[in-house]
C-alpha cells in the first residue's frame, strides 16, 4: 500500500507513506489524459466541443499491430453502440473520468499522445508518474511496458488542480466537477458523510485496487488523499480497509479543527 495526504488548508499538514513506491497506474492515469485534454484546447490544438469519429480499432506501442477493446472488460459498455457515430470530445472525457470508460480513453490518448501527457505531468512536479499507451494493449502488457504512478505524483496532480495550477481556474473548476461525478465510490467516499464531496478517479486491476482525490469539507477546508494498493488476495476485504483509511484521515482533519 501507499498513501499520500496533503492538508491543502494546512500546507505544513502531510502524510506520506511508500509514496515514492512505483504502482500499476490502472485507471488513475485517466487524469493526466483530461488534464492534458484542457492543454491542448487552450493552446488551441482541439476543441472540447468538436466532434470525433468513434472508432475500436488502435495501434500497439510494441508494433503498431491493431487491436480492439473488448465490451465485456470495459465499466463503460453503452459507449460501444456508438461505434461508428461522432460524439463529441467533451463526452467523451466525461464517460472517461465518471464510468472510467476504457473505449473513451484510448480515443482520447491517441488524440492527444502518451508522451504530451506524461511531459505535461513532468511539469506539473510529477517525476514519476509514466503514461505510456491506451488501454488492452496486450503486447505492451506483456512486456512490462505499463502506465505507472505513485502516490506522490497523483498527490501532485490533484493538488494542482484543486490549486488551479493544472490548466486554467475555469478549467480546473471543471475537471473538479467531472469527478465529483464519478460513479465509483467504494474508497475514499465511502464512509464519510453525505455532506462531505469528494472529485476523485479511481483504478482497479486483477489484485490491485487505487482511488485518488480532493476532498472538500463543509466548512470550506479541503484536502488531497491517494490510496494506492497492489498484490491484494482479498480484493473486497482490502477495498473495505481502504475506505477505512480514508474515514481515519477525515477524522483527523476534523478533528484538528
Amino acid at each position: 500500500m501507499a498513501v499520500a495526504f496533503y492538508n491543502l488548508s494546512d500546507p505544513t499538514d502531510s502524510l506520506l507513506i511508500n509514496a515514492n513506491e512505483e504502482f500499476h497506474a490502472a485507471s488513475t492515469m485517466k487524469v493526466p489524459v483530461m488534464i492534458e485534454l484542457f492543454k491542448q484546447q487552450k493552446e488551441g490544438k482541439l476543441n472540447l466541443e468538436d466532434s470525433i469519429l468513434l472508432k475500436n480499432e488502435f495501434k500497439s506501442i510494441v508494433d503498431s499491430s491493431l487491436y480492439s477493446m473488448q465490451v465485456t472488460m470495459d465499466s463503460d459498455s453503452v459507449i460501444y453502440s456508438q461505434i461508428g457515430t461522432t460524439i463529441a470530445l467533451k463526452d467523451l472525457m466525461y464517460n472517461m473520468i465518471t464510468l472510467s470508460s476504457n473505449l473513451a480513453t484510448n480515443v482520447l490518448i491517441e488524440l492527444v499522445g502518451a508522451k504530451n501527457t506524461t511531459a505535461t505531468m513532468r511539469n506539473l512536479g510529477a517525476d514519476k508518474i509514466e503514461v505510456l499507451r491506451g488501454v488492452e494493449d496486450t503486447k505492451a502488457y506483456e512486456l512490462g511496458m505499463s502506465n505507472t504512478t505513485t502516490a506522490k505524483d497523483l498527490m501532485l496532480i490533484m493538488k494542482a488542480i484543486a490549486e488551479n495550477t493544472a490548466g486554467t481556474k475555469e478549467n480546473c473548476d471543471e475537471m473538479v466537477a467531472i469527478m465529483k461525478e464519478q460513479e465509483f465510490n467504494s474508497i475514499i467516499p465511502f464512509f464519510l458523510p453525505e455532506n462531505v464531496s469528494v472529485a476523485h478517479k479511481t483504478g482497479s486491476i486483477t489484485g490491485v485496487h487505487h482511488d485518488a482525490g480532493i476532498v472538500y469539507l463543509p466548512d470550506g477546508r479541503s484536502y488531497v488523499l491517494v490510496l494506492l494498493s497492489k498484490n491484494l488476495s482479498d480484493y473486497d476485504m482490502a477495498t473495505e480497509q481502504l475506505a477505512g483509511l480514508s474515514k481515519t484521515i477525515y477524522d483527523y482533519v476534523v478533528g484538528e479543527k
